[in-house]
């Protein structure tokens, strides 16, 4: 396997086969390798920088009805809620003392958030942290909304493609959900000037070696700045509650893989990855993540915001949190530093 980790470095892209094995070695002194292979990489570009994203998750409510998501439109139990402008700028606040230089606005597709509501949002910001960069993840908008809150000041936006099938891509959506939809959105946003992520979840109901395959070769091909990746984790009251959740073991592999395949890339250690695994975040930046989201949200409401089941960190503190988390990156040779973690040219 050690050839095989070398040839995907060295040409920056993998076949099925590669994969396959890849993801099936059971050779640990292997595995190993291809971690130390991720991270020299990682750090030949961005050094042993950790950036910090301060998440700011604005709304649970979503006019989708995605078959994974707790959130989902008819998830009745569900306690709704919506930030206003000075709840978010209170977060941007404390997270800007904290050092947090870059803010991401999550939420769920929700009409509330019209495009003068965003903008207006999204200037108030701008002006209040000329220095920071803003992130959104709101989801598809039409291309005009998109260019409006970039020109309102918004820098990034993240909109996991969560699958390069169509048919998978089907199987996990309703059907007024559109796979071409969701690839024009990605479009757009990269065509408007946006540094873009995209990502999927790993282990997802109907996910194969194949469709896995789809996805390496959508990110070398579209060459996003930001991929998110973590482990499918069933949200209960949804229709995938009793599914298995995903493999931390497959989705640290992954890490490593899309790390060697676009080695600029911003590439979170998700929180979804510390929900499994005590130190998944720590394993997920020796594998080549260089990019962790804390949670700024107000903590009355994070239990809200619930994509899925045991979300980590809901209860602590922004504060707490930030102390925490620096403490758990030093011990991978990394550092947490107080910097936009823009992507390198």
């Amino acid at each position: 396997m050690k050839t095989i980790v070398d040839t995907i470095a060295a040409t920056r892209d993998i076949t099925l086969e590669q994969l396959q094995t890849v993801l099936s070695a059971t050779d640990t002194a292997a595995v190993d390798y291809l971690y130390a292979r991720a991270l020299e990489t990682c750090r030949s570009v961005y050094g042993n920088a950790v950036f910090m994203r301060g998440l700011i998750e604005v709304s649970n409510h979503c006019k989708n009805d995605c078959l994974y998501c707790g959130i989902r439109r008819s998830h009745a139990s569900v306690h709704r809620y919506r930030l206003s402008e000075e709840q978010v700028l209170e977060c941007c606040a404390t997270g800007y003392r904290l050092g947090f230089r870059t803010f991401v606005l999550q939420g769920g597709e929700d009409g509330w958030f019209s495009d003068t509501v965003l903008c207006h949002m999204v200037q108030a910001i701008r002006n209040a942290y000329p220095d920071c960069a803003i992130t959104l993840s709101l989801g598809e908008r039409s291309r005009e909304s998109y260019r409006q809150l970039f020109e309102a000041g918004a820098n990034r936006y993240l909109l996991r493609h969560e699958t390069a099938n169509a048919a998978h891509y089907a199987s996990l959506h309703p059907a007024e959900m559109s796979f071409d939809n969701r690839m024009r959105c990605l479009q757009d946003l990269k065509e408007i000037g946006y540094q873009v992520g995209c990502g999927f979840m790993v282990g997802s109901p109907g996910q194969t070696v194949e469709t896995l395959f789809e996805d390496l070769q959508f990110i070398r091909r579209f060459e996003p700045q930001m991929v998110g990746i973590g482990p499918f984790i069933p949200a209960s009251g949804t229709p995938f509650e009793n599914e298995k959740a995903g493999s931390v073991e497959t989705t640290l592999r992954l890490l490593a893989i899309i790390r060697l395949l676009h080695p600029r890339v911003l590439l979170p250690a998700t929180t979804a990855l510390g929900t499994l695994h005590p130190r998944g975040r720590e394993r997920g930046i020796l594998a080549g993540a260089n990019v962790v989201m804390p949670n700024l949200s107000p903590k009355d409401h994070r239990k809200d915001y619930a994509l899925y089941d045991n979300k980590l960190c809901t209860g602590d503190e922004a504060a707490e949190c930030r102390v925490c988390l620096d403490r758990r990156i030093r011990t991978t040779g990394s550092q947490l530093v107080v910097d936009r973690g823009d992507f390198r040219e």
